[in-house]
C-alpha cells in the first residue's frame, strides 16, 4: 500500500521548504517516493501544491485520492476536501480553526505557529510542521535532525532543532504505515536535473540558455556545479543568442547545448536550419509546457511534438526523443551526445514540466555505463590536398575536424547552400546532391533509435500507446486493470523520430481496441504514427488542461471506452 499526502498553501508561505524536508526524511527511512508539484506563475500569493506519494514498493505516477491534506490556509482543504479519502485527516494549524467548515473527525488542529513562537523564531513555522508529520508518519526524529544539519546553516540550525522538536511533541497519533522491507541505495532527482547530469557524464563543457520555465533547472543545476564541473554556463540575452552561441561552440569542437522550452524553441527555430545545413552536432532541450505564447508557464502538456517534428525552414535531418524517467534522462541525454556527434546532426530531447518538477526515488546512475564517442576526424583520416568539410561519402558522414588544429587544413562553413569545400553554389546538381547527403542521415538514425517499452500480457485485447511522461500512469492503470481481469497492454514510447515501428506494428495485430493517450488537442503522436505507418487509433484519451492525467483519470477514461 501506498500513502498520499498533499502540502498546499500559498506561494511563500514554505510549503517547498516543508514538501523538500519531508521528501528527504521519507527517502533516508528507505520509502519509495513519486512527487509533483502544481504551482501558479506568481512569487507570493496563489493556490500552489505538493503531492508526495510514498510507499515500499516502487511509485511511478501520482494520484488524485488522498490519504492527508497539510494545509497551510484555509483554500487548501476548500480545493482538496472531496479528494480526501473515508478516514483520511487534514492536518492544520489551530489558528483557522474558525476558518474551516468540515467534520471534526477529519481535521486535526495544531498549535504550530504558537510552537514556532515558542522557539523564537516565526519563519521556522515550516520545520514545526515536519516535526508533527514525522511524528505522525511514524519516522525516526533523528534522520530529521541529520537532514535539518545538511541544509541549514549554524545559525540557523539551533532553532530549527528546536522546531522540529516542538513539533514532534505534539500530541498527535501515527497512521499505521508498512515500513519498507528494500533498503538499498536510492537517489532521489527529477528529470531536469537528470538530463543535466547525464549531459556533465557526456563530456559537455559549454551550456547556453535563456531561463524559461519549466527549463530553468536544467541551467540551474549546471551553473551550480560548474567550478567543480569545470564547464562554462553563459546565461544569454535571450534564446535565439543561446542557440547561435551553442552553435559556434560545437563548431569549435566542444560539446555544447542548450534547453528551453515552446516559446524559446520558436525563436530558436532559423538556429536549428543553420545547425542543420552546416552539419553541426547539437543537443537541444525542449521542456514542454502550455502554449501558444505564453500559455501556461508553469503547467505541463505535450502539445510541441508537430511542431518539433519539422522546426527550420527548408529540410533538416534530426533525431527526437522524449524521457520517460529521470533513470532514463540521465543514459538517454549522454547518448545523443554521441549521436549528434555521430551522424553531424540534430538531436531534441524532449521533456514537460510534470517530469521535470517531479522528483522520484531510482537506482543510482551508473556511470560506467556512459561512454564517449567524439567521432573527430585525425590527419590520418583525411585524404592529400584541400580538405573538403561537406565531402560526398557512402555514408554521407564527411569526415570532421576541429578549426585550428591541423595544420595546413582549413575548416570552411557557410549557411548558404555549399560545396563539398564549403563555397557558396547555386548548382541544382550541387544542390541534389548535398540534399541527398544531409538527409540521408535519417537513414542511419533510424538504425539508432530504441523500440517502444511494452507493458502487460503478451497479445492484449485493448492496447494504450502512449509517450514520455505518460509512462508512470499507463504502466499502473495496465497493472490494475489487469488485475480485474482486463486484456490490457501498453506501449509508451520514448525515441519518437524516426518512428521506431517494428514492436508497434507487433502489438496492433491482435489488439480489439487501441488507444491513443496524449497531453495535447489534437493527439500529435497518434497523427504521426498513422502518418508514418498508416495505423489508425480506435479512440484517443486527450488531456490539455495544463495539469497531469492522474492514474484514476486514466483508468475511469479507459473504462469508459471499453
Amino acid at each position: 500500500m501506498d500513502f498520499n499526502l498533499l502540502i498546499g498553501g500559498s506561494a511563500g508561505q514554505g510549503i517547498d521548504t516543508l514538501g523538500t524536508l519531508l521528501e528527504k526524511v521519507l527517502q533516508r527511512s528507505s520509502y519509495y517516493l513519486f512527487t509533483n508539484k502544481d504551482y501558479m506563475s506568481r512569487i507570493r500569493g496563489g493556490h500552489n501544491f505538493n503531492q508526495i506519494r510514498f510507499g515500499s514498493k516502487p511509485i511511478y505516477s501520482h494520484k488524485n485520492a488522498l490519504d492527508a491534506i497539510v494545509a497551510f490556509d484555509e483554500t487548501t482543504v476548500t480545493e482538496h476536501l472531496s479528494r480526501l479519502k473515508e478516514g483520511g485527516k487534514i492536518l492544520l494549524d489551530e489558528s483557522l480553526k474558525d476558518e474551516i467548515d468540515v467534520s471534526e473527525d477529519q481535521v486535526v488542529y495544531l498549535p504550530l505557529k504558537e510552537g514556532a513562537k515558542e522557539v523564537g523564531n516565526p519563519k521556522v513555522f515550516s520545520v514545526v510542521f515536519l516535526g508533527a508529520l514525522i511524528k505522525a508518519l511514524d519516522l525516526d526524529l533523528k534522520i530529521g535532525k541529520k537532514i535539518l544539519e545538511k541544509t541549514f546553516k549554524e545559525k540557523l540550525l539551533e532553532v530549527n532543532h528546536k522546531a522540529l522538536i516542538k513539533g514532534f511533541e505534539m500530541d498527535l497519533n501515527s497512521w499505521d504505515l508498512k515500513k519498507p522491507e528494500n533498503t538499498d541505495q536510492r537517489i532521489m532527482i527529477n528529470s531536469n536535473e537528470a538530463i543535466a547530469l547525464g549531459a556533465l557524464a557526456a563530456g559537455v563543457t559549454f551550456y547556453s540558455a535563456y531561463p524559461m520555465t519549466p527549463s530553468t533547472s536544467i541551467m540551474e543545476f549546471l551553473a551550480a556545479n560548474q567550478k567543480k564541473a569545470r564547464i562554462v554556463v553563459e546565461q544569454a540575452e535571450d534564446e535565439i543568442a543561446a542557440i547561435n552561441m551553442a552553435i559556434g561552440a560545437s563548431y569549435a569542437g566542444i560539446r555544447a547545448m542548450t534547453g528551453t522550452s515552446g516559446g524559446g524553441f520558436s525563436l530558436m527555430a532559423e538556429a536549428l536550419g543553420l545547425a542543420g545545413i552546416t552539419e553541426t552536432p547539437l543537443v537541444v532541450a525542449n521542456v514542454q509546457r502550455p502554449g501558444p505564447a505564453t500559455g501556461f508557464p508553469t503547467r505541463t502538456e505535450q502539445s510541441d511534438l508537430s511542431f518539433i517534428l519539422t522546426a527550420s525552414h527548408g529540410e533538416i535531418s534530426r533525431m527526437v526523443t522524449v524521457m520517460r524517467t529521470p533513470e532514463e534522462a540521465f543514459y538517454k541525454t549522454a547518448r545523443a551526445f554521441n549521436i549528434s556527434e555521430k551522424y553531424q546532426t540534430l538531436v531534441i530531447l524532449m521533456n514537460d514540466q510534470y517530469l521535470a518538477d517531479a522528483n522520484q526515488t531510482i537506482k543510482p546512475f551508473d556511470f560506467s555505463k556512459i561512454q564517449i564517442d567524439r567521432y573527430i576526424a585525425g590527419e590520418e583520416d583525411l585524404p592529400k590536398g584541400d580538405y573538403q568539410r561537406y565531402r560526398f561519402t557512402e555514408d554521407g558522414i564527411s569526415p570532421r575536424i576541429i578549426p585550428g588544429k591541423i595544420p595546413g587544413k582549413t575548416v570552411l562553413a557557410d549557411s548558404d547552400e555549399h560545396d563539398e569545400n564549403g563555397n557558396i553554389t547555386e548548382s541544382a546538381e550541387v544542390r541534389i546532391k548535398m540534399m541527398d547527403k544531409r538527409m540521408n542521415k535519417m537513414k542511419a538514425l533510424a538504425e539508432e533509435v530504441e523500440e517502444p517499452w511494452f507493458i502487460g500480457k503478451e497479445n492484449p485485447e485493448i492496447l494504450l500507446v502512449g509517450w514520455g511522461s505518460t509512462y508512470g500512469t499507463l504502466r499502473e492503470t495496465v497493472e490494475i486493470l489487469q488485475e480485474e481481469g482486463h486484456s490490457i497492454g501498453a506501449l509508451s514510447f520514448g525515441d519518437l523520430y524516426p518512428l521506431p515501428t517494428k514492436v508497434l506494428k507487433e502489438k496492433v495485430q491482435g489488439a480489439k481496441k487501441i488507444i491513443n493517450v496524449e497531453q495535447n488537442y489534437t493527439g500529435q503522436f497518434a497523427k504521426l504514427i498513422r502518418q508514418e505507418t498508416g495505423i489508425a487509433f480506435d479512440h484517443s484519451i486527450l488531456k490539455y488542461d495544463g495539469r497531469q492525467i492522474a492514474l484514476e483519470e486514466l483508468i475511469e477514461s479507459v473504462k469508459e471506452v471499453l
